[in-house]
């Protein structure tokens, strides 16, 4: 695992976050509230076996350890976890960059997987961060690496920023 991503489990809980909450807070504070606990995280990283272990404005990272549940029929790990894994890393390092009152969604993401994933390895850590940050769009890249430190995968990712109530249920 990389020495500057934090080996850090709080107790997950997942479901959805108010976005009431995220539009008073912003996005960095909704973001270290759910590193810590206090806000769930995505049900997908339930489903998929991964978990936030790093929060700073502009760069998160999410651990996971795929299992023989995520296999495709040759038996490596398919490709939707890796491109769940990073799609969550891009879009949530730009979203430590909102602030209250705004909204963001994923406008294209491209990932390169380098190597077969294979299961029960153990963890992979994928760290996102933000490439540029302008008023209506951002860019952020993401690389996922195995224990070692090997590439696995890597990433880019547009996300279109917009006021919080386009998005309010």
């Amino acid at each position: 695992m990389n020495d500057d991503v934090l080996d850090f489990r709080a107790p997950q809980t997942f479901g959805v976050v108010p976005l009431d909450l995220v539009s008073r807070e912003g996005g960095l504070a909704v973001m270290q509230a759910m590193l810590e606990g206090r806000l769930p995280g995505a049900t997908i990283a339930r489903t998929l076996n991964f978990w936030l272990s790093k929060v700073e404005e502009g760069t998160v990272a999410f651990t996971g350890a795929p299992n023989g549940e995520h296999l495709n029929p040759l038996g490596t790990v398919h490709g939707g976890w890796a491109a769940t894994i990073m799609d969550s890393a891009l879009a949530c390092a730009v979203m430590t960059t909102l602030a209250p009152g705004e909204g963001y969604t994923t406008v294209e993401f491209k990932v390169n997987l380098t190597r077969p994933i294979l299961p029960d390895t153990g963890e992979f850590v994928c760290e996102g961060r933000v490439v540029h940050r302008g008023r209506t769009t951002a860019t952020s890249e993401a690389y996922l690496r195995d224990g070692a430190g090997k590439l696995l995968a890597h990433g880019t990712e547009t996300c279109a920023i917009f006021p919080i109530d386009k998005l309010m249920r």
